[in-house]
């Protein structure tokens, strides 16, 4: 009885110390995971498309992200549009360029999600309201309010990939963004959403 009672002893004060070194591993590999992340910067890039019966835009917008948490990514960014166009009114066909740059913000979760602001000035020649490209450029605003799919790959995560819907919220009269809105109201009103494919790399 008393080998039996010491056995027992023995085996629970090897659980219970097997239990307690168990433990204080399983501790280390969360603070290890937690202090694994290490800030760094990156450069982004988004495509822009449309076209339609008389013109077309193509262009590039490129974000430099400052990543100091593995949350959130923030920094300057820039744009570039090439237009070319043809009035259905005169016949009268055309090109013309708009560029800018603002800043951007961008908060991600459990690495399949983002919700994001963006804001720009846009220096844009061509008026929206009544289809006449002006020698006088006007710089118009614009908020990108948004969220979507983001997902790094790659075994460091060296590669990123955000698919989201943007919503302007100032809806600038002159915005270059308005040929790429895709929704309209019942009295065919524009509703100022985007799509928006952005890539980033890690530096």
């Amino acid at each position: 009885m008393k080998q039996l009672t010491t056995l027992f002893l023995i085996l629970f004060a090897s659980l219970t110390s097997f239990s307690q070194v168990d433990t204080e591993l399983y501790v280390d590999d969360e603070e290890t995971n937690d202090s694994r992340f290490e800030p760094y910067n990156e450069i982004g890039a988004d495509l822009h498309f449309s076209a339609g019966s008389f013109g077309g835009t193509g262009g590039l917008g490129l974000k430099f992200g400052i990543v100091r948490n593995k949350y959130v990514s923030f920094g300057p960014s820039a744009r570039y549009h090439y237009s070319v166009y043809k009035s259905p009114q005169t016949g009268v066909s055309g090109s013309y360029s708009v560029y800018g740059g603002g800043a951007f913000v961008h908060a991600r979760f459990f690495n399949y999600l983002f919700v994001g602001f963006e804001f720009e000035m846009l220096s844009n020649p061509y008026n929206y309201t009544n289809g006449i490209i002006s020698a006088k450029r006007v710089w118009a605003p614009t908020g990108l309010l948004g969220f979507g799919f983001s997902h790094a790959f790659g075994e460091e995560q060296n590669f990123r990939l955000n698919a989201g819907i943007m919503y302007d919220i100032i809806d600038s009269k002159n915005s270059p963004l308005r040929a790429g809105y895709f929704m309209k109201k019942e009295n065919g009103t524009l509703i100022p959403l985007i799509y928006r494919i952005a890539f980033f790399f890690k530096l």
